[in-house]
């Protein structure tokens, strides 16, 4: 399972039920990260093969094949994709993670994930429902939940699979034929949707997967006069490009956008359960994760020992490829390597004491950054400001519980906070004022496939996942009617 030449050498995009290449022949070359090799090449898409996509779902969405599909063939298509991936587990897991770079058992549980989503919305697709409203007098009104039509979702490099399950089953489940673009950074695992689709015979042109790059491909979907509504999950200046190409076209967005997520320790606070949850917050994925928890805050009369406690949590972590299911795992890509340590460079200059790590571990092969706090961190500081995107743990001191909220919510995104403390009055407290699209308490990452997740501020807007993430995908027609007498 370590061999990246078991592979095949080159992957397709897939429009209208077709495998495709990229024009004259063109590719992207797919890196491992863990030793920086050629991992594979994949067909790159054009904007010319983007509106190929646009154009095969503009098709399906014409015919009505899914609108016009009952809402419990519907429900059984999407929840297929989901059974198709679980078959396929251990194939699709161990390219995710040679692809990532994330480590084995992460890899799987993106799996896992991304068939969860279609088995989820696949048993939502036939309660999706309009409703009577009455008027009297001769009148009869009615609404009917409408889908969109061509639905674009340009899917991140962290978690791609995962991600495009994530709006790609509900946004099926309502009836959209959809178009995905898949991160070039690593796109191979996302195909595994497609032939999903493809040995099950989902409608032509419903599932169309293309990967380019940002700039034209991404570029290309996002402006394109067919598309009816766009999914975004990424930075936030990607972002604003997309809702300005949005603008123009006039179609609505859902955006999850960045995120700088603080967890506030009280004094009470279990320090075990708060290391245990601190490791998982920052290290999972290399802390490539939207709502990783990148900033601590600390009562000064536990700082020390919370510090130590993370320093020796960080410091006895495996690193190493993913393939060998190490604790630490390369980050994506060189410049993303290069982004990471320069924010930590700006910490240095700044002020902050390193703790541990804090430079790339330059004796090995790939793209590997080790577990890296930060204390005496100022709130005002770069590192504590903006999204890092790594494994970087900032840690702040406050002396009472109002500067504490104060501080957490004391950047510009509001996507994720956490509690920790043995007080579910002060938890409850904290969590009503902390300005966060989600706030977990005594734990991270609490939540599943069931909870709507999103942010607020420049995090973004509209929720994913949960029975929420469905009213993203459908519009609300009214119908009223007068009777005539006969």
């Amino acid at each position: 399972m370590t061999a990246d030449a078991e592979l095949k050498p080159v992957w397709q995009n897939h429009i209208a039920g077709e495998w495709r290449d990229g024009p004259d022949g063109a590719r992207i070359p797919v890196e491992n990260p863990a030793t920086g090799e050629r991992l594979a090449d994949i067909a790159r898409a054009t904007p010319e093969v983007v509106d190929q996509a646009v154009q095969a779902a503009r098709a399906c969405t014409d015919s009505r094949v899914l609108q016009d599909m009952h809402p419990a063939e519907r429900a059984r298509v999407v929840t297929d994709i989901g059974r198709v991936l679980r078959r396929r587990r251990e194939e699709i897991a161990r390219v995710v993670c040679l692809d990532s770079g994330k480590s084995l058992s992460l890899a799987r549980g993106e799996v896992d994930g991304a068939a969860r989503y279609f088995e989820y919305y696949g048993g939502l697709a036939d309660k999706i429902e309009g409703r009577y409203i009455p008027l009297g007098n001769g009148y009869v009104d009615y609404t009917i939940p409408v889908p969109y039509g061509v639905s674009a979702h340009i899917v991140p490099w962290n978690f791609p699979l995962e991600m495009a399950a994530r709006s790609l089953a509900p946004a099926l489940a309502a009836g959209n034929a959809c178009v995905i673009k898949s991160p070039e950074q690593d796109p191979l695992a996302v195909t595994f949707i497609a032939e999903a689709c493809a040995e099950l015979g989902v409608p032509t042109g419903a599932v169309n997967i293309v990967c380019g790059y940002g700039e034209d491909a991404g570029a290309a979907l996002s402006a394109h006069p067919d598309v009816n509504q766009i999914v975004f999950t990424g930075s936030v200046e990607t972002g604003q490009a997309i809702m300005r190409a949005a603008a123009d076209t006039v179609v609505p967005t859902v955006m999850e956008l960045g995120g700088k997520s603080a967890g506030i320790v009280f004094p009470d606070a279990d320090l075990d359960n708060l290391t245990t949850s601190t490791s998982w917050g920052i290290t999972m994925n290399s802390g490539q994760v939207c709502n990783a928890m990148s900033r601590l805050l600390v009562p000064r009369q536990i700082r020390d020992e919370v510090i130590d406690r993370i320093k020796a949590m960080s410091e006895g972590l495996s690193i190493g490829p993913g393939i060998e299911d190490n604790g630490v795992t390369p980050l994506i890509s060189g410049e993303h390597l290069a982004e990471v340590e320069g924010h930590c460079l700006s910490a240095a200059q700044q002020g902050a004491r390193e703790v541990t790590g804090g430079r790339r571990l330059a004796d090995r092969a790939g793209h590997f950054m080790p577990p890296t706090v930060y204390a005496d961190v100022d709130p005002e500081m770069r590192i504590a400001q903006e999204e890092v995107f790594g494994p970087v743990l900032s840690v702040m001191t406050y002396n009472e519980p109002d500067e504490a909220i104060r501080i957490a919510n004391g950047t510009k995104y509001g996507l994720a906070a956490g509690v920790f403390t043995g007080d579910l009055d002060r938890a409850t407290w904290a969590a009503e004022r902390l300005v966060a699209g989600q706030v977990y308490v005594n734990d991270w990452y609490v939540g599943g496939v069931e909870t709507p997740f999103g942010g607020m501020g420049k995090s973004g807007f509209g929720r994913e996942k949960g029975q929420e993430a469905l009213a993203n995908y459908y519009q609300s027609k009214n119908v009223g009617m007068r009777r005539l007498a006969s």
